[in-house]
């Protein structure tokens, strides 16, 4: 199983983070994806990586402690779960993503996306998604 990880302090208190995370569709947005959208506990993510067009049915499941967290019901991972969480620190409250899949399921597309293309794709989606925050909590 692969993993990408990031966090980030924003300057700003637990409620309010949690509140701008929680209307899901501008967070979910803020990635830079192509398309994002949100139906219930629905999400349909879709972008264009290079070549290819990923596209990916998530699912909003309940995590203890999580913010938001989603698990991939349809893509080309063999499976995919992000969590988000907050905590409170000194001067603000500190934001963590994690992104943890398992190997792409497409035998042509694989091979082109390895490990070091998802986490940098990967990497620059939670980067946006915390500017984004930041700008709507401070």
């Amino acid at each position: 199983m692969e993993r990408v990880s990031l966090t980030r302090v924003v300057d700003a208190d637990e409620e309010t983070v949690r509140a701008a995370m929680a209307d899901v569709g501008p967070f979910m947005t803020a990635t830079g994806v192509d398309g994002v959208t949100v139906e219930g506990d629905t999400i349909e993510m879709r972008n264009r990586v290079g070549l290819f067009e990923i596209a990916l049915d998530l699912e909003i499941v309940d995590v203890e402690d999580a913010v938001l967290a989603y698990e991939q019901r349809e893509g080309v991972f063999e499976s995919m779960r992000t969590e988000y969480y907050v905590t409170p620190v000194d001067g603000g409250t500190e934001v963590t993503a994690t992104t943890e899949y398992t190997a792409l399921d497409l035998a042509v597309i694989g091979p082109v996306l390895d490990s070091t293309v998802v986490e940098r794709q990967r990497r620059k989606e939670l980067n946006s998604q915390f500017d984004w925050l930041e700008a709507q909590v401070t």
